[in-house]
This record gives structure tokens, C-alpha cells and sequence, in this order.
């Protein structure tokens, strides 16, 4: 999602959530699922009829990546950790405990990290880039990107 809100902080217009898949590789009805978390949160508003679709809705640097994820529903910060708290093998009560306290202090540092970066920081670092680079051939939202498998 941050990717997509980078390229609709660039779009004069409303993007679809047909042109907004196809950059994506995915399906406008995930899309659309997807974005009514950031509708709900006030980021971004959604505009019906022709010429409608999804756009920003706030100035970028009030919007961090730590508020992107929690609008989206983001998944679980770490992959990795206690999936019980209380579990019958002596074995996975031996390993959660060597793991959540250093688990709990990383994501505390995830999470600050994430509150710090806004999208407008992100935007800077990307119109900087392509300074440097002469131009930029990002993907617009009629060239999609490449499918990455899970």
C-alpha cells in the first residue's frame, strides 16, 4: 500500500481500483478492500462516477508508515514467537521465554521506527532518487509490476 499511495500522491486525478490492481498484479475487489482501511482512517477518500477513483485525502506528512499499516489491518509485526501462551510441551514454554522479551524490545524499535517515517519522507527519498538517476521509469499505474510470489 505504501507503494500505491506514493504513485496516487503523484496522479493530478483519482487512480481506479482497476488501474490500481493491474499495477499491483492482484484483483480491484482486494484492492478495494484494502483501501477502506485508509478510507476509515481519513487518508485517503474514494470519488464515484467518471473520472472517480481513489486519491490522498491528507497532506503526506501527517500520515506515517506505522498509521499505514494499522489502517490496513497490517498482519502481526514478526512472523516468529509464541503462537500459545500457555502450551503443554515443556520444549515451546522453553523457547517462548528465550524469545519474548527480545521479541517485545524489537518491535518497540519496529514500531517507533515506523511512527517516524511519514510518506512525505518516503516521497523526498524517491523524488531525490530520481534526480540522482536522470528521470524515473517507475511503474505508472498502466505498466504493472512484477508478481511477487508469498
Amino acid at each position: 500500500m505504501l507503494h500505491v499511495l506514493l504513485h496516487m500522491a503523484r496522479h493530478e486525478r483519482p487512480m481506479t481500483s482497476e488501474a490500481i490492481a493491474g499495477m499491483l498484479g492482484t484483483n480491484p475487489v482486494v484492492v478495494r478492500r484494502t483501501m477502506a482501511g485508509l478510507r476509515e482512517a481519513g487518508y485517503v477518500r474514494s470519488d464515484k462516477g467518471h473520472g472517480g477513483g481513489w486519491a490522498i485525502a491528507v497532506p503526506l506528512d501527517t500520515v506515517s508508515l506505522l498509521d499505514v499499516h494499522r489502517a490496513v489491518g497490517g498482519p502481526r509485526l514478526f512472523a516468529i514467537g509464541n503462537d500459545r501462551a500457555n502450551p503443554d510441551c515443556a520444549v515451546e514454554k522453553v523457547v517462548n521465554a528465550a524469545i519474548e522479551g527480545a521479541l517485545r524490545e524489537a518491535e518497540a524499535q519496529l514500531i517507533a521506527r515506523l511512527g517516524a517515517v511519514s510518506l512525505a519522507e518516503l516521497a523526498r527519498s524517491f523524488d531525490a532518487r530520481c534526480r540522482e538517476a536522470g528521470g524515473c521509469d517507475a511503474p505508472g499505474p498502466t505498466a504493472p509490476l512484477p508478481r511477487r510470489d508469498p
